[in-house]
């Protein structure tokens, strides 16, 4: 949804008055002070309830400037840090206010999405899936860093008491008041939370290392650069059990092929990214293992919403029903 059709907010920094001259004066300087020189206007690209996301063309190229809502302003820090942490397949961070959560980066390359036409083409993932599992596995050290940058805390000690909680939050769920829940979706989903409790068990019990998450590894949010793969927008990440990732990758993927989420080309990209945990577990279980991550990952991702749009009012959220509509569809995993 775009924000800036809606009434101002505190929540959505790029609805109040003199944001954007503030933005264009913390550009001008941090490019000036590296010898960039800018050579048009800030071009706003979208203002979304979670993001504000603009462009700026200079003598070095264009750059991208990028703003989160209040409640995901850890994406700032948290990109920084995986910079820190793995320059070679993120993007180039030309200056970051942490405070502010304002990030300003280079062009790095064009999109899978642009490789990516039909299912035909869906092979281009064969390297990129392999590649993000290794990145994931070897970020797993540095669990406790990684924490400190305020991602969401999705490990699976937590998760059942996180579904409790969303579930408390009627408003938000809008239940009774459609798009969202009926009152007897409301009531399964309650009725769950030992399901959900044992479900997070049993994914733990796999010994798969909790690491990084990324919720939308999808081919507009990887670039490719010759042979560099960049994973891109961070916002919608947790700290969690790996597997999360693939929900939005597999769906995405499957919805773009107009094809079906269990389709042989999906089975496919699913062995290619579990290809590098074969360490620890065999084949057989790390399909057990994946195919419980991908319907707590509906749960996950309707926490995510509920993030970014909870504190809004409902003006902002009639048009989108992601918190209820993510756990209704994890209900129908149980039909």
């Amino acid at each position: 949804m775009e924000s800036n059709t809606l009434p101002g907010h505190p929540q959505l920094p790029w609805t109040q008055s003199g944001w954007q001259e503030s933005v264009q004066a913390w550009i001008d300087q941090e490019l000036t002070s590296q010898g960039i020189r800018i050579e048009g206007p800030l071009e706003i690209l979208h203002m979304r309830t979670w993001s504000a996301f603009a462009s700026v063309p200079t003598s070095e190229g264009v750059v991208f400037f990028k703003a989160p809502s209040l409640d995901n302003a850890f994406e700032a820090a948290l990109t920084h840090k995986l910079i820190q942490l793995r320059p070679d397949c993120m993007v180039r961070l030309l200056a970051v206010d942490l405070e502010r959560g304002w990030t300003l980066s280079a062009d790095s390359g064009v999109t899978l999405r642009s490789f990516i036409r039909s299912v035909d083409d869906l092979p281009q993932w064969d390297h990129v899936l392999p590649f993000y599992a290794e990145f994931q596995i070897d970020l797993a050290q540095h669990l406790p860093d990684l924490l400190l940058t305020g991602a969401p805390d999705r490990r699976l000690g937590h998760f059942p008491h996180l579904y409790r909680e969303l579930l408390v939050d009627t408003e938000n769920l809008r239940v009774d008041n459609p798009p969202g829940l009926s009152s007897e979706e409301h009531r399964q989903l309650l009725k769950l939370q030992s399901d959900v409790k044992d479900m997070c068990l049993q994914l733990g019990s796999y010994g798969l290392p909790e690491t990084i998450c990324h919720e939308e590894v999808h081919d507009a949010n990887v670039i490719l650069d010759g042979e560099r793969v960049i994973f891109t927008d961070w916002a919608d990440s947790c700290i969690g059990h790996p597997f999360l990732t693939m929900l939005v990758t597999i769906r995405s993927a499957s919805f773009r092929s107009s094809i079906e989420e269990d389709a042989p080309e999906m089975l496919h990209l699913r062995d290619i990214y579990l290809e590098p945990w074969f360490s620890f577990g065999t084949p057989t279980e790390l399909s057990e293992a994946f195919d419980i991550a991908y319907r707590l990952a509906m749960i996950n991702r309707s926490l995510s919403y509920h993030l970014s749009m909870a504190r809004l009012p409902e003006e902002y959220k009639i048009e989108n029903d992601a918190i209820p509509g993510w756990l209704q569809d994890f209900l129908k995993t149980f039909d």
